[in-house]
């Protein structure tokens, strides 16, 4: 029999369908790293969105042949740790398709258009005391005919790719940072940054992609540029991106991902108070239709593995 443990089931909001074949099911809301070993330790499948399971957590589970990651980012398992001891990882690709893009767009559409200054004009009372019709005291733009540089071009990056050019806009598609040759279709990574009037980010977080976007980045961007981070946080440099901010050097920025999660309340970003800044709390990904898709392919992935064909790998030999 299957003894299959969940680390944070709190961290997806819908029911999951039993596996079809003979287990033992067991939730836990939330788990600590040093609850892990215990909770793991007669388990022969494990499930995790978030909590990181390395080497130190890994080790003497002898039990453990699977991991399902209830995600699509898979920097919370050790990789190499699992191919050399035969544990088979597994995650969800695919299932933020929409949800993710349809979040990005939310966020540019509302600082191009300057949505959170007019709401709070609105709550201030100001449309009844205005001379005219209406209110026009702050900027508004459009994105029809604007530039849009993607950086990550992967199932997500088509996917804004796709809704931005349905809404006329001129996309840039950003090479490698540093790399030497430029394929086809591709921009050069500082063109993107140079030319861009909103810059998306949707790599996956690498030792190659950390910090990404730094001073010297955002220094290349037009001083009205948008930058969009609904990827991973560890791919801007917060405290330079905050400092911009403050210093009207950029435009403004869409932020869905911090480098710590939850964040402590001194992260430079959440100290600000501006409103050209709109951070949400890693939710791009978590549209109801997105998350049922999830719940679905990970007893999926899990079926799969127990019958003795494994899908979805991300650790193959």
């Amino acid at each position: 029999m299957e003894r299959i443990v969940f680390l944070d089931r709190k961290t997806c909001r819908v029911e999951f369908r039993p596996p079809r074949f003979l287990h033992q099911w067991q939730d836990y809301d939330l788990t600590r790293s040093d609850e892990v070993r215990e909770r793991l330790q007669d388990a022969t499948i494990a499930i995790t969105n978030k909590v990181p399971l390395r080497a130190p957590q890994l080790k003497d589970l002898r039990a453990l042949r699977f991991i399902a990651v209830a995600a699509t980012g898979v920097d919370v398992v050790d990789l190499d740790y699992c191919r050399q001891n035969n544990i088979t990882v597994s995650n969800i690709p695919h299932y933020t398709q929409h949800s993710v893009p349809e979040h990005v767009f939310m966020l540019i559409l509302a600082l191009r258009r300057n949505l959170i200054t007019y709401r709070t004009a609105m709550q201030a009372g100001a449309w009844p005391k205005s001379p005219i019709f209406s209110i026009l005291d702050y900027p508004i733009r459009g994105v029809a005919s604007s530039t849009l540089g993607i950086i990550g071009y992967g199932e997500l990056g088509k996917g804004v790719e796709q809704i931005g050019r349905a809404f006329g806009m001129k996309v840039l598609i950003a090479e490698r940072k540093h790399a030497i040759d430029i394929r086809s279709g591709r921009v050069a990574f500082e063109k993107v940054l140079a030319e861009s009037d909103i810059v998306t980010l949707h790599c996956p977080l690498t030792a190659e992609t950390r910090l990404l976007i730094g001073s010297t980045e955002l220094s290349k961007m037009q001083h009205h540029a948008l930058l969009i981070n609904a990827a991973r946080g560890g791919l801007v440099d917060e405290q330079a991106l905050a400092n911009h901010l403050r210093m009207g050097l950029l435009g403004g920025a869409g932020i869905d991902v911090l480098s710590q999660e939850p964040p402590p309340a001194d992260n430079p970003l959440l100290t600000l108070n501006l409103p050209n800044l709109i951070i949400t709390p890693h939710i791009g990904w978590a549209s109801e239709e997105a998350v049922n898709l999830l719940a679905e392919r990970l007893i999926a992935n899990i079926e799969a593995f127990v019958a003795g064909y494994p899908k979805n790998v991300v650790n193959e030999r």
